[in-house]
């Protein structure tokens, strides 16, 4: 894994190797309209693309292969075949239609542990095959994922097999855009990936209801890793710092790896983003009914208070759990038909209801953690609708889920707030920079 510390120096240390900044500007389309309320004015779109190169790679495992590998050196005067394997097909039928020897086939798959990884190849993925000019094969390329090749070599009679990693560069690039539809549309029209949304919106989540509260003019800025073979793009890696602008008031996230490996994501100052529970059961749904002692009930026809927040959505769709807890009920409840009751720790439970069927492998006295599938949505007791019938209680007192005062985890150990500050400092410096560049720039 790419070390924080490594980015923060090497943004401090090789600035000059900046290589541009692109802007685009554009209108997205509305796929989940926000709420556009009077009071706030609406800000022009601006999407703006910089792109930061780093030298460092993930691995020199490649460049590294030829000095230390006990393989041959490749003969000259193999020829090479390529085959991409089809759906059914192993390693044996493809040796068989290949007229490639069985002996061979069981050299490589018992060669080592990796050599067992040939027995579990998968369909639509091109093997190399390379032999000498009487058919003896000598090496089999099977590219396993895009930043790793396993490779067998004959080495007499028998094999040598290894997995060689790729050298991977990471790019550093920002995005800044502003909201006009919804956070999906607006990040896929500023060039995010579908997983980098999703992180995006799981950082904040906790402070953020991103089906709810997002508004008109709402922007967000953050650098964000491009990974590279050999100059061909292959995916995103982390968020490495953020900023979002909802209904006026500012987040702030930095990406800490601490000297474990483990990463996680806090405010400048330290403080967790995390929280002990998320703000919503369901990602991007729309809250159909809200918290309101003195409501009709839709079916009863009566004043009856609902004590919870509805949130629609198709039947099917995954229900989390907003905290780490231990499920107390799981069954039906009366009129909240399929419902499940987590308890989280002394003071807090959770209800989910309406539920169309269960997480599979859960039952009373599981123990779950935050974000973990429950259940799925439905409308089994009395609804009139798919929907999620969500409840939030302190010391079994309803309070409503979209106000309620969520208890933070634990900030960044003090004996680590030295290395904390030296690995975000020059990130939020960066994201300043970029932004403040971006915004002078567009003023031109």
């Amino acid at each position: 894994m790419y070390a924080l510390d490594s980015v923060a120096m090497k943004i401090l240390k090789f600035s000059t190797l900046i290589i541009g900044i692109s802007f685009i500007s554009g209108i997205s389309w509305a796929l989940i309209a926000p709420d556009s309320s009077p009071e706030t004015t609406p800000i022009a779109p601006n999407i703006t693309t910089t792109t930061i190169s780093l030298p460092a790679p993930i691995d020199n495992a490649l460049a590294q292969h030829a000095a230390k590998s006990p393989m041959t050196p490749q003969q000259p005067s193999l020829n090479a075949r390529h085959y991409t394997v089809t759906r059914g097909e192993n390693l044996s039928s493809i040796f068989s239609k290949l007229n490639y020897s069985s002996k061979d086939l069981h050299h490589i798959i018992h060669a080592n542990p990796i050599g067992s990884q040939f027995a579990a190849i998968s369909p639509g993925k091109t093997l190399t095959f390379k032999s000498t000019s009487d058919g003896t094969l000598v090496e089999l390329h099977y590219p396993k994922k895009p930043t790793q090749t396993i490779v067998a070599k004959r080495i007499n009679e028998a094999f040598h097999v290894e997995a060689i990693n790729a050298v991977v560069n990471r790019e550093i690039s920002y995005i800044h855009t502003s909201i006009q539809t919804s956070l999906f549309i607006d990040a896929k029209k500023a060039g995010l990936s579908d997983k980098l949304i999703m992180e995006l919106a799981q950082i904040f989540a906790w402070d953020i209801d991103f089906a709810l509260n997002l508004r008109k003019g709402d922007q967000f800025s953050l650098l964000f890793e491009k990974l590279h073979i050999n100059g061909v793009a292959i995916g995103s890696g982390n968020i490495l710092t953020a900023e979002f602008i909802n209904k006026g008031q500012k987040y702030q996230a930095v990406r800490y790896e601490d000297n474990n490996g483990a990463a996680s994501y806090y405010q400048p100052n330290g403080k967790s983003l995390k929280k002990a529970f998320l703000r919503t059961p369901i990602d991007f749904a729309r809250v159909s009914s809200h918290f309101n002692l003195k409501r009709k009930h839709p079916v009863l026809n009566r004043i009856r208070a609902h004590k919870g927040v509805d949130y629609a959505a198709r039947t099917g769709t995954r229900i989390k759990s907003t905290g780490r807890g231990k499920i107390i009920h799981r069954g039906r409840k009366g009129g909240y038909g399929r419902t499940i009751i987590v308890q989280h720790g002394q003071k807090y439970t959770t209800l989910y209801a309406h539920l169309s069927k269960y997480q599979r492998n859960q039952k009373v006295g599981s123990r779950v953690n935050q974000g973990d599938t429950i259940g799925y949505v439905g409308k089994s007791g009395l609804a009139t609708g798919p929907h999620l019938h969500y409840e939030f209680r302190i010391n079994g007192v309803h309070r409503n889920p979209l106000t309620v005062k969520l208890p933070s985890s634990n900030p960044i150990n003090k004996s680590n707030m030295a290395d904390f500050k030296s690995q975000t400092t020059p990130l939020l410096a960066q994201l300043h920079h970029v932004k403040n560049s971006s915004f002078a720039e567009n003023t031109f």
